[in-house]
């Protein structure tokens, strides 16, 4: 009886112990101080406050490259002297594949080693690059700052989740609007800046990759003055649940004398530390259940696809620009400006996206289609026509019309999946987004391709979109008229039940048959 009674106030006090201990955890991740100790509650949330300042301030400080949007006439110019053919088909595709042969071991070391690592050596691949840029005169120089191109391109999912680990879930989308407009205005900043220092300044591009060179610099020492993060969202969360877990087992282990309450003790640690029970691989085996549904489907798919197209529109239409710039005899070169004028273009319809409220399950495929055939026309456009001044506005609107999908996109994924899942859905997105360019870059582009000019390349571009609006709007009208045929036939059966009920006369069953299932109904 004694011994009854013992084994159950251990069992009460080991429920108790965990529950606190599963208490603290959650406050840590979510919530903020409790409100009976008012000493803390005014310093945690200064300090993830002042995280979140510096971070924006960081993602602000690494965008200002005023030299980016002229790498391309920096190489085509007299300073680096190569030829288009050589930017077009050996220097360009390297980017390509670089950014997929890093993505994947980018995206763990991230949350495995906590942002930080990460970010600090995405600012010292922008040091490579205009270090490169500014120094380097060979072909294979030029491929290696392409290389660090893409390692820098890889890193950025480090910043964009770098943030929630700072914060309380309950402040995940004010900050995650702060971080992406910090980046937003450094881009357009750098831009506008790239653009006078070319207009007015009329300084050497050389010149200007010193200046980017000294910006990235400092970037470089912010990054290593960031502070590190607790938690990240796959790898370390099951690490500090077991090293809670045990601490408390420990505790209780000390207070034991029960021989078998002592043998389960490792069971418990041996089953909970299996790799199988990863928080990571649980996510993997979730992916299947995504899949399954349609509005995820559709929208994981615009992202592989239209990404595709997009990134490569934007990686090559820098040398088509100089090519028709070459045959307008147009001198002065504009592509900061335009770089500026679309990324506030894109700014601004991606505010515009958030205020759109239409049946999504049911218009998606209309709406991706009908934006899709939009871009398809811009690149035909910019594929034929011989005024630079039409080619930069077409290009703002294709930046513009992407730009538009994108929060769309990433609600309607991130909306029904947890925080974690929806980390690696991107991710996995990502990938296969790159896999896909990193092909079309081999087949189209690549010197030991078909290696064609920027002209033709425009052209499978063109193609390429007008497939996928094809596929998007074929599904919108499946979509839409299996949509009202369901409508209908939900309202058959109510009608006929009606009728039977209100009727006072029998009707025989080769009569009401067809109209039980639908089958008699005509429209």
């Amino acid at each position: 009886m004694v011994e009854s009674i013992a084994c159950s106030e251990e069992k009460e006090e080991l429920s108790e112990q965990l529950k606190t201990d599963e208490n603290e955890y959650a406050d840590e991740v979510e919530e903020p101080p409790p409100k009976a100790e008012p000493e803390d509650e005014p310093q945690k949330p200064q300090a993830w406050k002042w995280s979140v300042i510096f971070l924006c301030f960081y993602g602000f400080m690494v965008q200002l490259k005023p030299g980016e949007p002229f790498i391309t006439p920096n190489l085509l110019s007299t300073e680096k002297n190569f030829t288009r053919e050589q930017v077009t088909n050996e220097i360009n595709p390297v980017l390509s594949y670089s950014y997929m042969v890093v993505l994947v071991p980018v995206f763990l070391l991230t949350d495995y080693l906590r942002y930080k690592p990460v970010l600090v050596l995405q600012s010292m691949s922008h040091v490579s690059i205009w270090l490169l840029l500014l120094l380097g005169t060979s072909l294979l120089e030029m491929q290696f700052m392409e290389f660090f191109y893409g390692i820098t391109m890889a890193a950025r999912v480090a910043y964009s989740s770098y943030i929630f680990s700072l914060v309380p879930a309950s402040v995940y989308q004010r900050v995650a609007s702060y971080s992406r407009s910090s980046v937003l205005l450094g881009v357009f900043t750098s831009s506008v800046m790239g653009q006078l220092c070319m207009s007015l300044g009329g300084i050497t591009y050389a010149s200007l990759s010193a200046v980017s060179l000294g910006f990235v610099s400092f970037g470089l020492l912010l990054s290593i003055c960031l502070p590190w993060p607790k938690r990240s969202l796959f790898f370390n969360q099951r690490r500090l649940e077991e090293e809670r877990r045990t601490a408390v087992q420990s505790e209780l282990d000390k207070i034991k004398t029960d021989d078998k309450a002592v043998k389960a003790s490792p069971s418990f640690s041996s089953s909970s530390c299996s790799w199988t029970n990863s928080a990571f691989i649980e996510m993997l085996k979730e992916l299947r259940n995504v899949i399954k549904v349609p509005n995820l489907r559709l929208w994981s798919l615009w992202w592989v696809f239209n990404s595709t197209g997009y990134y490569l529109v934007v990686f090559y239409v820098h040398i088509l620009w100089s090519k028709v710039s070459l045959a307008t005899g147009q001198k002065n070169v504009y592509n900061g400006g335009v770089e500026a004028a679309s990324t506030l273009l894109g700014a601004l319809t991606s505010f515009v996206a958030g205020f759109v409220k239409i049946r999504w399950k049911l218009w998606s495929e209309l709406l991706i289609g009908l934006i899709t055939a939009a871009q398809a026309a811009l690149l035909l456009l910019m594929g034929t026509t011989e005024n630079i001044w039409v080619c930069y506005v077409a290009y703002a609107f294709f930046r513009g019309f992407y730009q538009f999908l994108v929060p769309i996109a990433t609600f309607q994924i991130a909306s029904s999946l947890t925080k974690e899942l929806c980390a690696l859905v991107f991710g996995v997105n990502t990938f296969l987004g790159t896999v896909l360019k990193t092909i079309v870059t081999l087949i189209v582009a690549d010197k030991k391709g078909l290696a064609l000019p920027v002209h033709s390349q425009f052209f499978v571009y063109f193609f390429y979109f007008t497939l996928l609006t094809v596929a998007y709007l074929g599904c919108a009208v499946w979509v839409i008229v299996h949509h009202y045929r369901s409508r209908k036939q939900e309202q058959v059966p109510a009608e006929v039940t009606k009728s039977v009920e209100l009727g006072t006369v029998e009707m025989p069953a080769s009569e009401t048959d067809p109209l039980s299932n639908g089958n008699g109904v005509r429209t």
